[in-house]
């Protein structure tokens, strides 16, 4: 039988998070935490359990010293527990204007703030931790203006009336579970850190949270506070992923070797399987198309708690079989195929499921979604521009094209976009594919233009180097990129339809009147529509990327790539 220790008494919030840990429990009540986590140590119990988090009062006042006095112990996961409180006494039928003391163990009090407030404001609270000396000196004498908020179950356990129920809506409480040894990775980790106290150092909190934020992991909580001794800052972090993964052990090493600089100033509490005090809608997604694309999202959605199935042309798992089994159904297939793919498949969704379109082009796709699903089917469009070869989606360009038929499922998946980083811009379906135009079609087709001036030329790509700037190598670096990557990808880009046409055949037309003037030697006209672009185009524009563009500069010289 598995023991675990913690707060009462019997029928508080406590025990009964602790009872709902396994079905076969010995629970073991005390009224200080210090006490909870002394028998844990001592070995009279398998667990302590701890609450540390209420979405009500917020931290628990005593978490962060009792996290810092862990002693050989770990925390090694975690209950989430709806808490209903109630109001008990020995008169049923006294109005709560009549109450003159109000009593309850501080953390109970607190999260029935807004309710003492608005109905007792007269009434005197009183902190306590034995319950059940209270109970008995309300139920001595003539204590009948005197209640005790707790859990019904306290209440019908000391025989009080039941005065009012539900003190505190959303309430729920987050309990650590405590024990001896380390848990193994599950795939859906959080970690949690202390320092010890530290000494002043000009940005050493940024410095500390840059290391997880460049690597792509994601700070779930940070708290901080001055040590009472030394009055020395000390840092409290959770973050997703375990203390085993790659990428978080090296980033907690160089926090602690190059930002901190102290040995052993890092203090690992514990890694446990994670959780989201938030209510997802979403369990599953389910994709058509097994490409690297849908691959790379299936990871990250994983990582993120979801499960999710992936289905192809040559999968043992049908689409068709697929969609009746998921809440999102992602269609990431080549552009030229999702239109179709959309007409085939769209009809198979149920209301109360969500079609998700990841795509390069809009109108069309978004189109057929919304004439194939029924009404109760919500539809987006996600174009990511990224490729499945990055690591993170952190400060990566997303367009999110949504309908009048995007809700809470949709607006989910944007905020797991959101909370990775991606830096989202809303469009319509229009201006979408206008500005894939601008960004993605025009740019593919001059740099398949130019590779085939070259080679009818030819011109070597070490003589272009020779005589360029390193800002007028960058589009000879894009056409080289294109060309050294998926061919078929470009070739989806460049076949797009609907506004982005329009770009293109803009420029085509631009570029035969700017080709004319410069062969007609017309330097003032020229000159005049350079003036006149110009103004298109901002200063405040050109400082913001000439930055970003002498970073790269700095990059290829130091690394010695001119010449290579």
């Amino acid at each position: 039988m598995t023991r675990i220790s913690t707060l009462g008494p019997h029928g508080s919030d406590s025990c009964q998070a602790a009872l709902s840990y396994e079905t076969n429990v010995e629970v073991l009540l005390f009224n200080h935490i210090d006490d909870v986590l002394t028998c844990v140590e001592r070995g009279e119990s398998d667990y302590a359990l701890i609450p540390v988090y209420n979405t009500r009062e917020g931290e628990i006042k005593e978490y962060f010293r009792v996290m810092a006095e862990l002693g050989q112990n770990f925390w090694v996961d975690n209950i989430v527990l709806p808490i209903h409180l109630s109001l008990g006494g020995i008169n049923s039928q006294i109005r709560l204007h009549q109450i003159r003391f109000i009593y309850g163990r501080s953390s109970v009090v607190n999260q029935c703030e807004d309710y003492i407030s608005r109905n007792m404001p007269q009434a005197t609270r009183v902190s306590i931790y034995d319950v059940s000396a209270v109970v008995q000196e309300i139920n001595s004498g003539n204590n009948g203006a005197s209640v005790l908020i707790d859990t019904e179950e306290v209440i019908a356990r000391h025989n009080l009336a039941l005065i009012d129920r539900e003190l505190a809506a959303h309430n729920r409480t987050r309990f650590a579970l405590i024990g001896p040894t380390p848990r193994p990775q599950t795939g859906y980790d959080a970690t949690s850190i202390i320092t010890r106290p530290l000494a002043d150092r000009v940005g050493l909190l940024v410095d500390t949270l840059n290391e997880f934020t460049r690597r792509g992991i994601n700070i779930v909580d940070l708290r901080s506070k001055n040590d009472i001794e030394t009055q020395k800052l000390q840092i409290y972090l959770e973050i997703e992923g375990h203390r085993n993964d790659p990428k978080l052990a090296e980033a907690l090493s160089d926090i602690e070797n190059k930002v901190i600089q102290e040995p052993r100033c890092l203090r690992i509490l514990g890694s446990f399987p994670r959780v989201d005090m938030r209510i997802k809608k979403i369990k599953t997604f389910g994709f058509i198309g097994s490409g690297a694309m849908s691959r790379w999202f299936s990871e990250q959605l994983q990582s993120e708690g979801y499960q999710t199935l992936v289905t192809g042309r040559t999968s043992e798992l049908r689409p068709e079989q697929m969609i009746n089994e998921v809440d999102v159904v992602v269609i990431c297939v080549p552009i030229s195929a999702t239109s179709e793919t959309i007409k085939q498949y769209g009809g198979l969704l149920k209301d109360g499921q969500a079609l998700i379109i990841l795509a390069g082009e809009s109108e069309k796709p978004l189109e057929k979604a919304l004439e194939t699903t029924s009404e109760g089917v919500e539809v987006m469009l996600v174009h990511n521009l990224w490729g499945p070869q990055v690591p993170t989606m952190k400060d990566k360009n997303v367009a999110v094209v949504k309908t009048r038929r995007s809700g809470s499922l949709c607006n989910e998946f944007e905020s797991f976009l959101y909370k990775y980083g991606a830096e989202i811009y809303q469009d319509s379906a229009e201006k979408h594919d206008l500005m894939m135009g601008v960004s993605q079609k025009l740019p593919t087709i001059i740099s398949v233009a130019l590779a085939m001036t070259l080679s009818e030329n030819e011109i070597a790509v070490n003589d272009i180097d020779s005589h360029s700037t390193l800002t007028s190598l960058y589009g000879i670096l894009a056409m080289a990129r294109v060309h050294n990557q998926n061919p078929r990808t470009y070739a989806e880009i460049m076949a797009t339809s609907g506004d982005s046409t329009k770009i293109v055949d803009s420029f085509i037309a631009n570029l035969t009147k700017v080709s004319r003037l410069a062969a007609q030697r017309s330097i003032e006209q020229l000159e005049e529509l350079i003036a006149k672009n110009r103004n298109r185009i901002p200063v405040e524009f050109i400082r913001t990327k000439m930055h970003q563009a002498q970073a790269v500069d700095a990059v290829l010289s130091d690394i010695g790539f001119k010449g290579e």
